[in-house]
C-alpha cells in the first residue's frame, strides 16, 4: 500500500504543480472580513453541533503542523460535497495566511478528485462527496510565501 501511496503521490505532485503555480499571485479570498468572522462562526457552531462525527488531524511538515479537518456539511455550507476539507497550515503557532493549497482525495472505488482549496480566516477549504463508506486518501500540496512547494496526506474513515 504505501508503495501504491507513494506512486500515486508521485503522480499528484506532477498534476498539482501547475495549478499550485496557477494561483501564484493571486489572493484567491473573495470574501469580506465580515464574511470571514461569519464563517468562522459558522465553522464553531458547526464543530459544536457535530462533535461526535468530526475529525480533526495534525501533520508536522517541514517546520509546518497541517491541520487537517474533515466534517459532514450542514444544508447550505457544502462548498460543492457532502463533507467539508479544512485545512490550517502553522508555523511556529501561527496560522500562515499567503499559502496556496491544492488537495486530492482518492475515494475507496478508485476514482479521485483535485480541487484548489479557498481561503476562508486562517483556514482553506473545499467540498468533497465523501459520504460514502470507507477509506478515503487526502493529500495536499502547499506553496508557501518563499516558493517552495510542501506535502502532507491523511486518510479519513467513512463508515456509513
Amino acid at each position: 500500500m504505501k508503495a501504491v501511496m507513494t506512486s500515486i503521490a508521485s503522480m499528484m505532485i506532477v498534476g498539482l504543480i501547475t495549478p499550485a503555480q496557477a494561483g501564484e499571485g493571486h489572493n484567491m479570498s473573495t470574501h469580506t472580513q465580515h464574511q470571514h468572522t461569519q464563517h468562522e462562526m459558522s465553522h464553531h457552531d458547526m464543530a459544536m453541533d457535530q462533535s461526535s462525527s468530526m475529525f480533526l488531524e495534525k501533520r508536522e511538515v517541514d517546520g509546518y503542523t497541517v491541520n487537517f479537518h474533515i466534517m459532514p456539511a450542514k444544508d447550505g455550507m457544502g462548498h460543492g460535497g457532502s463533507h467539508n476539507l479544512m485545512v490550517k497550515i502553522e508555523q511556529g503557532g501561527k496560522a500562515l495566511t499567503d499559502v496556496v493549497i491544492n488537495s486530492k482525495v482518492f475515494h475507496p472505488n478508485g476514482s479521485s478528485e483535485t480541487k484548489m482549496l479557498m481561503k476562508m480566516g486562517d483556514w482553506y477549504m473545499a467540498g468533497y462527496d465523501l459520504g460514502h463508506a470507507g477509506k478515503h486518501g487526502i493529500m495536499i500540496l502547499f506553496k508557501t510565501a518563499d516558493g517552495k512547494k510542501h506535502k502532507a496526506s491523511v486518510y479519513y474513515q467513512e463508515e456509513k
